[in-house]
C-alpha cells in the first residue's frame, strides 16, 4: 500500500529521521539551511527538500534575511502528535509499575534465601 504524501500529514512528515533531527536542531533557535545541512552532514539541496516538507505541514517557518533563508520551529502542529502519544502514557506507566513490582518481588525472594 502506498504511503500518503508526506507533505499533507505531520505524522508522515516526522516519520523521516532526518526531519526529526532538523526539528531538534531548530529547538535551539532560528538557523540558515546551510548551517542545518552542515550539522546533518548532508548536501544543502537535501536539507532544503526536508525543510520544504516540514514547512508545508506547518512545522517550520522561514524568512528571508539578506541572501539567506532562515528557518525556525513552529511546534503548534505537533500538538496532534503529542496528544496521540500521550494516550500511551497510561500503558507505559502501568508497564513500569508491573516491572517495579516484579523487581521488588525478586529482591524480596533473594533476601529470604
Amino acid at each position: 500500500m502506498a504511503r500518503a504524501a508526506t507533505t499533507s500529514d505531520v505524522f508522515n512528515a516526522i516519520a523521516e529521521p532526518r526531519r526529526r533531527e532538523i526539528l531538534v536542531l531548530l529547538r535551539a533557535g532560528e538557523r540558515p539551511v546551510t548551517e542545518l545541512a552542515q550539522e546533518l552532514g548532508m548536501p544543502q539541496p537535501g536539507a532544503s527538500k526536508h525543510l520544504r516538507v516540514l514547512r508545508e505541514v506547518g512545522l517550520v517557518r522561514d524568512r528571508k534575511s539578506g541572501k539567506q533563508r532562515l528557518y525556525s520551529l513552529d511546534a503548534r502542529e505537533l500538538r496532534a502528535v503529542h496528544e496521540w502519544t500521550g494516550g500511551f502514557e497510561r500503558f507505559w506507566n502501568e508497564s513500569f509499575d508491573r516491572l517495579d513490582t516484579y523487581l521488588q518481588d525478586i529482591k524480596q525472594a533473594k533476601q529470604e534465601e
